[in-house]
């Protein structure tokens, strides 16, 4: 990358003259003290990311809540997810080493395939709103008219 180009496994030339690369990485420590410096000294800048605080956990729960939205209103079904429930898929949603990653498959597993079960058993019509709370430290998912 030093003259701008890389060049593939099989020999491949593509001009990299214009190209600004991201690495990303879940490194605990200093890149420094862990890559060589040939590789380092490759780096312009190294931005260092906070962890994510509640608040910011609530916010990608509404992201990734707001797609499963849109797919329900497609069915003229619409989601009501309490506060509770918003704050039970964050903890579970959340890990120490992988950040909110789970969380995309804890509202799959917690509400999208239990939904998706229910919606072929009939059990909301359209127009339905699915209320989704907690109760004894369980999602529970309820049905109401909108």
């Amino acid at each position: 990358l030093d003259d701008g180009r890389l060049t593939d496994g099989q020999g491949r030339t593509v001009d990299f003259t214009n190209a600004e690369l991201v690495k990303t990485s879940n490194l605990a420590v200093d890149p420094r003290d862990f890559f060589k410096p040939e590789f380092v000294n490759r780096i312009d800048e190294i931005i260092r990311f906070r962890p994510l605080t509640e608040a910011d956990l609530a916010q990608v729960v509404e992201i990734q809540l707001g797609a499963l939205r849109r797919r329900l209103e497609q069915r003229r079904l619409f989601l009501e997810v309490d506060g509770g429930a918003l704050a039970w898929l964050a903890r579970r949603g959340y890990d120490p080493d992988y950040g909110a990653r789970p969380l995309k498959r804890v509202i799959q597993r917690e509400i999208g395939d239990r939904l998706a079960m229910a919606l072929l058993e009939g059990s909301y019509g359209e127009g339905a709103t699915v209320r989704v709370s907690v109760a004894d430290d369980e999602l529970v998912l309820t049905s109401g008219a909108t």
